[in-house]
This record gives structure tokens, sequence and C-alpha cells, in this order.
């Protein structure tokens, strides 16, 4: 994997450029939406296209319970079976064993777990972790990590991210005896706390990575803390690699990570707040079952070019969540995906042409006036 930098900003971190996958070449910075389960919640592949992804991310943790190693390889792999020809990153499915898995177990070679779907037990070991995702034909992966929660004891922080970047090795390891044009990027964990997210970036980057993930973000601690940390940490990383701020966030907070020199976002709030009737326009979330739009003829935001924008009324979505119709949830997270998207094509167009703090303030400023 290559990822070039074309373009920086004079008075911040943020860069554009281009990053290089065994299927796709891509812009950044760039938004992954969030497939979960091999497909993005309540959006069609052709939509995704048309709004400009070309990359999301699935997780690993999820396919392997359902539907499994077997039914994917009938596939060629994730791609063929989800029938995307776009860029894949995959999660290790890490977070999900510490947060949803009951019972779960650490210890060096790796955790066990019961499944949160049946309780059936399962192992993960950063090597097993690795090999799923070969099945699954990523193009970039990451490596089994532990994601602690916030606030958590600096001790505990300590022997967490000494235990991942053991991990992390292991993994690495095993990537460069396989035969693949797939990446593997390193984690880097230690909460809140400087000097372990120092000792992680530092482990991470010695092992010389495909890119550099962002992990412990967004899990409870106040956003200024965030964003601190997160341009704490870039300063740390090789200026010559792909940055991944992990399940970052609203759009002032890509924003902010932007300016800090992050590359690649994901986050699942685009799809789960519009299922949930939040919209998500230039002047702030617009709460779609308010009677105030009873009446109200315009387009969730004027000037969007997406489908539901293009068809349709506020007075027309309001009234399919009232109703409990499907195509409310569709249609209001088919909006916020093209709201992410443009969002991105933006702050690139800001940073080429060298105006991108003041293209922060302005958006950061109108996003946080009253909605229309």
């Amino acid at each position: 994997m290559l990822f070039t930098i074309e373009h920086k900003d004079p008075c911040s971190k943020a860069r554009c450029g281009v990053l290089r996958t065994a299927s796709k070449f891509l812009p950044t910075p760039v938004f992954m939406p969030v497939a979960t389960q091999a497909t993005v919640k309540g959006i069609d592949l052709k939509v995704l296209r048309e709004a400009g992804a070309d990359m999301i991310i699935s997780n690993a943790y999820h396919l392997y319970l359902r539907p499994g190693a077997e039914i994917i390889k009938l596939s060629g792999g994730l791609h063929g079976f989800m029938n995307w020809d776009g860029a894949i990153t995959t999660d290790s499915g890490g977070f999900q064993v510490f947060s949803l898995a009951k019972l779960n177990k650490i210890e060096e070679k790796g955790v066990e777990f019961k499944s949160h779907l049946d309780g059936s037990r399962h192992f993960f070991t950063p090597e097993s972790v690795l090999d799923f995702q070969m099945v699954l034909g990523s193009d970039i992966m990451m490596p089994l990590d532990e994601c602690v929660r916030y606030p958590s004891p600096k001790k505990y922080v300590e022997s967490s991210v000494a235990l991942t970047l053991r991990w992390l090795k292991r993994s690495a390891e095993l990537f460069r005896q396989k035969d693949t044009s797939s990446a593997l990027f390193g984690i880097v964990q230690g909460g809140t706390y400087k000097d372990l997210r120092k000792m992680s970036a530092e482990g991470t980057a010695g092992l010389d990575m495909d890119g550099y993930s962002i992990g412990g973000m967004a899990v409870g601690e106040p956003g200024e803390l965030m964003y601190e940390t997160v341009n704490y940490t870039t300063e740390l990383l090789p200026e010559d690699k792909a940055r991944y701020l992990m399940g970052v966030g609203t759009p002032p907070d890509i924003l902010e990570a932007i300016s800090s020199g992050v590359d690649m976002f994901d986050c699942v709030l685009p799809t789960r707040n519009g299922r949930n009737a939040q919209a998500f326009t230039s002047n702030g979330e617009v709460n779609l079952r308010n009677a105030s739009l009873k009446e109200d003829m315009r387009p969730i935001e004027p000037g969007c070019g997406c489908p539901a924008c293009k068809a349709h009324s506020r007075s027309y979505i309001r009234h399919l969540f009232s109703t409990g119709e499907m195509n409310g949830p569709r249609l209001a997270s088919t909006h916020n995906i093209f709201f992410y998207t443009k969002l991105m094509e933006k702050a690139r167009e800001a940073i080429k042409n060298g105006n991108f703090i003041s293209f922060k303030k302005d958006f950061i400023n109108k996003y946080k006036s009253p909605a229309m």
C-alpha cells in the first residue's frame, strides 16, 4: 500500500493525498461508511457509489460469528460476498470482544469470550484474527488489540498497551510471511495518558506498519480531551504513512482531527442517527420527527444532491417516520452518508486551497447555530 501526501495546509497539520490499496486509489481525508455485517444499514451499494464512497469498513468479530469463514470463502472473499468493488477495511473485532461478548478472559495468547448471540465459546489470537481477515480479503486489516474504557486506572492502561504491542508484533511477524497485497495497520492505544500514548506510538511505529490507527477515542472522554490526545498522538507517528482515527465522530470532531493530521475516519453516526430520524446538515442536526416539519416542503438540506433531498420534502420524510415506514430511516441515512462524503470533499478542497482553518471555523460556527 502506498500513501502519498499531495497538499499540506499552511496553518495546521491538515493534509490531503492519495491512498492506494489493492483495489482503489482513494483521495484523503476519507470517510468510510460502516458496514459492520457486510452491509451499510439501509443503504444500497449503488447509492454508496453515487455518494462517492469508495471504501467501507466491516467487522471481523461479527462476520466471524455470522456467516463465518466457510460461507465467505464460497464467494471468494468479502468483496465477492457483498458484490462490492470498492476498498474494504476490516476491524479486528477487538473492541466488540471486550464490549459485546460475555465473560471475556484476556491472557497472553489471546482472548476467550462467549458470543453475544448464543453464548458459544470462542478464542481469538492475534494470529487467528489475521488469518480470518485474510479469508475476508480485506484491503486494510486491523490487528487484535484491547480498547480500554474511559476512565481506566493508569496501571491497567499501561499493562494493556504493553499487551497490545506484544500482540501487534505477533501479527506483524505472521503478516510478513503472507503473500498478500493487503495492508496491516498498527493501532495506538494508551487512553488519555500522554506518556502511554507515546509508549504505544513509538512501539507501533518501530514495527514499520503500513499505516497507523488511533484507537481508544470517543469512549466517553470529554471532546476537548479527545482533540488534545489525537493532536498529541499524530505528532508521534510517521508523516509518510496514513493515519486513521477509529470510530470518530461528529462532523466537528472529524474536522478537528483533520486539522491534527488525520487521514481516515469511520463512524456509525450517519446511519445510526439516520435510523433515529436525525439528519446532519450544514446548520446542525435536524430532528425529522419534529412536529414543526409537518408542513415543511423543503428538502432536508436545500442544495443537497442526495436522492432523499432531490425527491422528497422534510414533511414527507417526517410522515414516513410518524407512520413507521422503513423508507424514513433509509432516506435519512442516505442523506447522512452523502453529507459525510461531501464534507470530506470540501475538506480536501480547502486543504488544496490553503484555507482549511477558515473553512473549519466557518463550518463549525454555522453547524452549531440553530438548525433550519
